[in-house]
């Protein structure tokens, strides 16, 4: 009785595969124009995404939600999900074109054979993908004869591959990894969990490994390869992952090349920004035995006498121009001018920091900080802590006035025009991102700011990602969220550092504030960290962890530090040259490190955000017929989209270069023409 039901369901595929390769045939007047696209069918640029619910599909969702691939997701454990037959998949002849049109380029599913589709399903699917050429990810498997491979006990692996080093093969360098340099390094975070496991097995007939790893007893075995078979091809993935995870993400881009053969909507870069807030003015210092900061509100009983504030010197500020010459990156100055001008007058009218920062003003970038870096929210009451704002006799919140406001973003602004600075009036960040929403105290913004904003022609101000990670318009002007780096803004040492970092992140019972025991987001470390050791072996580690990782997921969005960070011992730059050392010791220079300045990351942002939503319009449409790539939109949508070295795109006025090179690819935003709401692109002959 199986066995006859296995055959009949290989009957009933081949029967199904027949039926849409007889749809083949363009219908009379489709117009074919030339050889490749005499018979090619049109193929939507949209993947299908089969979702069990387990963590590797998500992940792969991730990707493309990220890059801004259009996909379809049908839910396994939805009761109410599309039957996934041949009408689903494809439709006999296109309205548009005249031809049969495939609905999805690419198939993503949770493994070869998912439990939650039915045989039908499972037929109809490997009949679409050989009558179209559609490639299909089996996002995570075992090794096994039935994707390829031989059982690991025939020299493979089975188990945990925390640390494991993969390489990229041959065929990943030439194919869809191309963008790979070194070793991909399974993470290990905490040698006491385990983090990954898979399987390596040895390929069979059919296979082509594209990453593998060393296995005991020697050679190698496959953890990711591609499987063709039955006139099909799978990109095999044979061990566990989550989204967030250092091999996945270098990995991901590779994984939806393959899918979609190097054409598709989205783009991906990899970015890396860092403003240095309060440049020219001092930060207050953290105090080891009283565990606060003299100066801030919560912190009683003096006002930081005896604790001197931290503030680069000129030979920190040279040295932090030479670091950027051999990092490859430049810094954002985001600078307080006021405040260095009240430090200098304190101290006889000299200021050695301020002489060679405009020295070598050409070197950095730099953003309005406002004059010297007042709050611009509400008018704090400060008799309580924590402070509240302040209210009138009638109990209406009292705020800084638009004068004010218009007044610190104003002299910041033509104080550094004045001394020749690169600045952009369109950048803002105000001290502290005050004026913004600051919960609990200010629910919403300072009415005045958007106005002052308006008056000095600010586009972009910046915002705290931890408290708003979603870009939101302020009047005329748009957020750009800015990732806060755990290098703190009032220590000098790597002393000072652990000091503050373990009353934060250790209990009570260790001698920490405990914050670590009742905030829900937070963990406290099982015993404090050495003073002597803990910044460089634990925060320094862990903080390079945390912005490689928003490099790999493609987050434009900058990291701020202070300029205390780049003072004293100089905490900022073994974090820094950390995630510099493991970035390019993992991609080839074709997938440089994108170093945007304040008004390009908003930008991008914007342009992310209206492309989402150009998705979700519904009035999007793209697809592929042979080597021509049509692309429709409303007028003004700009619309990412990456393809092969060599496409070309179509213009009224002939045929010009699309996109520019990153990760081995051509990719760019593309708008229509004038009056015009369709793309164009050829494709390479080969493609």
């Amino acid at each position: 009785m199986h066995h006859h039901g296995v055959r009949a369901r290989r009957a009933a595929g081949a029967l199904l595969a027949a039926a849409l390769l007889t749809a083949l045939v363009p219908a009379a007047g489709a117009g074919a124009a030339t050889a490749d696209t005499a018979v090619a069918p049109r193929v939507d640029l949209t993947v299908l995404v089969v979702d069990d619910g387990g963590g590797a599909v998500a992940a792969l969702a991730s990707e493309l939600r990220a890059s801004g691939v259009p996909y379809r997701r049908v839910a396994l454990t939805d009761p109410g999900r599309p039957v996934i037959d041949a009408a689903f998949l494809a439709e006999p002849r296109d309205a548009a074109t005249g031809r049969p049109r495939a609905r999805y380029q690419g198939v993503i599913l949770p493994d070869e054979a998912p439990g939650g589709l039915g045989d039908g399903e499972r037929a109809a699917l490997a009949a679409y993908q050989r009558a179209y050429g559609i490639p299909q990810v089996d996002a995570y498997t075992w090794a096994h004869p039935g994707v390829g491979l031989d059982h690991t006990d025939q020299g493979g692996f089975t188990g945990v591959l925390d640390g494991t080093p993969a390489a990229v093969t041959a065929a990943g360098k030439a194919g869809p990894f191309r963008y790979l340099d070194g070793p991909v390094v399974f993470e290990d975070n905490d040698p006491s969990v385990d983090e990954s496991y898979g399987y390596a097995g040895r390929p069979r007939e059919g296979y082509t490994s594209l990453l593998d790893m060393p296995v005991p007893g020697g050679g190698r075995a496959s953890l990711i390869g591609e499987y063709a078979h039955d006139g099909r091809r799978e990109l095999v993935v044979t061990f566990a992952y989550n989204q967030h995870q250092r091999q996945f993400r270098a990995l991901a881009r590779g994984i939806v090349e393959w899918l979609t053969q190097g054409v598709h909507l989205g783009l991906s870069r990899h970015h890396f920004a860092v403003h240095v807030d309060d440049v020219f003015a001092p930060d207050s210092r953290w105090d080891t035995e009283r565990n606060c900061t003299p100066g801030d509100f919560d912190c009683p009983g003096g006002d930081g006498e005896g604790r001197p504030p931290i503030r680069m010197t000129a030979d920190d500020a040279r040295h932090a121009a030479a670091w950027q010459r051999t990092a490859g990156i430049t810094l954002d100055m985001v600078h307080n001018a006021g405040a260095g001008e009240e430090w200098k007058a304190a101290h006889g009218g000299s200021d050695p920091l301020t002489d060679q920062l405009l020295a070598d003003r050409a070197r950095f970038r730099w953003i309005n900080h406002t004059y010297t870096h007042p709050f611009l929210g509400c008018v704090q009451d400060t008799s309580t802590v924590p402070w509240k704002c302040a209210t009138d006799s009638s109990g209406a919140t009292l705020w800084t006035s638009r004068a004010t406001i218009s007044a610190q973003i104003r002299d910041n602004h033509a104080w550094a025009v004045a001394k020749g600075l690169s600045v952009d009036r369109a950048e803002l960040v105000t001290g502290e991102h005050s004026g913004l929403a600051t919960l609990p105290q200010q629910p919403r913004d300072n009415p005045n700011l958007a106005p002052a904003l308006a008056d000095n022609g600010v586009r972009w101000t910046g915002s705290d990602n931890s408290r708003e990670p979603a870009q939101r318009p302020v009047g005329t002007a748009l957020t750009v969220p800015r990732h806060p780096m755990n290098v703190y803004y009032n220590v000098g040492t790597a002393a000072e550092m652990t000091d503050e970092y373990n009353w934060i992140h250790t209990s009570r019972a260790d001698g920490g504030s405990g914050a670590c025991e009742t905030n829900p987001a937070s963990t406290c470390l099982p015993a404090p960290l050495d003073p002597a050791t803990g910044f460089r072996s634990y925060i320094a580690p862990l903080e390079a962890r945390i912005a490689l990782g928003h490099i790999l997921a493609g987050d434009p969005r900058p990291h701020y530090v202070h300029q205390s960070n780049l003072a004293e011992e100089r905490l900022l730059y073994p974090v820094l040259d950390e995630v510099l050392a493991a970035y390019r010791g993992l991609f080839a220079d074709n997938t440089p490190l994108l170093n945007p300045r304040h008004r390009d990351i908003g930008a991008e942002l914007k342009r992310r955000a209206d492309w989402e939503r150009a998705l979700a319009s519904g009035k999007v449409t793209a697809y592929r017929v042979g080597t021509a790539v049509t692309v429709q939109a409303p007028a003004g949508t700009a619309v990412p989209v990456t393809a092969p070295e060599g496409t070309r795109k179509r213009t009224l006025l002939g045929m010009t270069a699309f996109g520019t090179p990153y990760a081995g690819a051509r990719s760019a935003w593309e708008t229509p023409g004038t009056f015009q709401t369709t793309i164009g692109l050829t494709l390479p002959a080969a493609t």
